[in-house]
């Protein structure tokens, strides 16, 4: 599902996903027609490690209500530290949204693998109700 079909009421959120692990996820949540906040959209990367704290916040600062990063958690084949690297990148990007006047809960990390269609849904959801709360 894309931004383009979200209403006033449903939060927009920007997702980075793993291209190998949280993608498939994703893309079983979609094909088994699982219902999601509508304004969710992904962005594949190859590793959560990789997501920059800049990314984050310009993502906030152009619009979007929320950013959720599908991590990878110790599924990583990439880098052996990938978990402390990504909640690095996120607890800077809390940091500097706190420092722009920014809630910082409009940032959230979960893990999600292969066959996590349901867990993401879930994670959508949650995600979306705290965002329309803010």
């Amino acid at each position: 599902m894309s931004a383009e079909g979200a209403t006033a009421r449903d939060p927009r959120i920007l997702v980075f996903s793993t291209t190998g692990i949280s993608d498939p996820g994703i893309d079983l949540a979609g094909s088994a027609h699982m219902n999601y906040p509508p304004g969710v959209t992904v962005i594949g990367i190859p590793c959560s490690s990789g997501v920059r704290p800049d990314w984050l916040v310009h993502a906030i600062e152009k619009g979007f209500d929320g950013v959720f990063v599908a991590a990878d958690g110790g599924d990583c084949a990439l880098v052996p530290d990938c978990t402390a690297r990504t909640a690095w990148a996120m607890e800077r990007a809390q940091q500097m949204l706190s420092e722009r006047g920014m809630d910082p809960r409009r940032l959230k990390m979960g893990a999600i693998c292969s066959v996590c269609a349901e867990p993401f849904v879930n994670h959508m959801k949650q995600f979306g109700d705290t965002l329309r709360k803010l």
